[in-house]
């Protein structure tokens, strides 16, 4: 996670930007997070030591950004900033998680694999988040406490995760676009109680 206060600095989004940039371009050379330095890193985004862990408390940290932002361009490419929890939006969004939980498996190396698990929390996060904004937007003639609306985000983003994962390890010979298909109608039906999804 991001330490800065000011994220809005434009100066603190640029040294971000760069220290993203160079973490990315040093993962396709090394294949491993692994083998990469945060001295790397700092020396390839032109900053220093000190600078990174302004931004990062470790290269994990870093990662876990680089991953949020990678699902987070993906959705906004699939889902455009206005969108609502609809039955078509919920698709688009299943499709996205199943996309991009066939990125680790490029990246993630027998010798940094124990690794794999912090990226599959990031992608289980943003989707929680993405859910509950969406809930939250939801008219209702009735009170619902944020408690309702948090827990019902955080077990329908593991309804969709948890197969979007299997799927990821598994042959994959049941296609993406049939196990988002099978996925929406448990999470539709899951939603119910809370709302109405049309």
């Amino acid at each position: 996670m991001s330490r800065v206060e000011n994220f809005n600095d434009p100066r603190v989004q640029r040294t971000r930007q760069l220290l993203l940039q160079a973490f990315k371009t040093l993962l396709q050379e090394k294949h491993t997070i692994h083998a990469i330095s945060i001295q790397e890193i700092a020396t390839r985004a032109t900053v220093n030591r000190a600078t990174f862990y302004a931004h990062f408390e470790d290269k994990y940290a870093l990662a876990e950004d680089c991953v949020r932002e990678k699902f987070q361009r993906s959705l906004a490419s699939k889902l455009p900033p206005t969108s609502t929890l609809q039955r078509e939006t919920l698709h688009s969004l299943i499709l996205a998680v199943f996309d991009v939980m066939t990125l680790p498996r490029r990246y993630y190396r027998p010798a940094n694999r124990q690794f794999e698990t912090f990226y599959e929390t990031a992608i289980q996060q943003e989707i929680k988040d993405f859910l509950l904004r969406w809930l939250q937007q939801v008219p209702s003639v009735l009170p619902r406490p944020v408690e309702t609306l948090e827990t019902t985000a955080q077990t329908i983003s593991w309804a969709i995760f948890g197969p979007a994962v299997q799927w990821s390890r598994g042959d994959q010979s049941i296609s993406k676009e049939v196990m988002a298909h099978d996925v929406l109608a448990v999470v539709v039906a899951g939603l119910s109680p809370v709302v109405t999804v049309t």
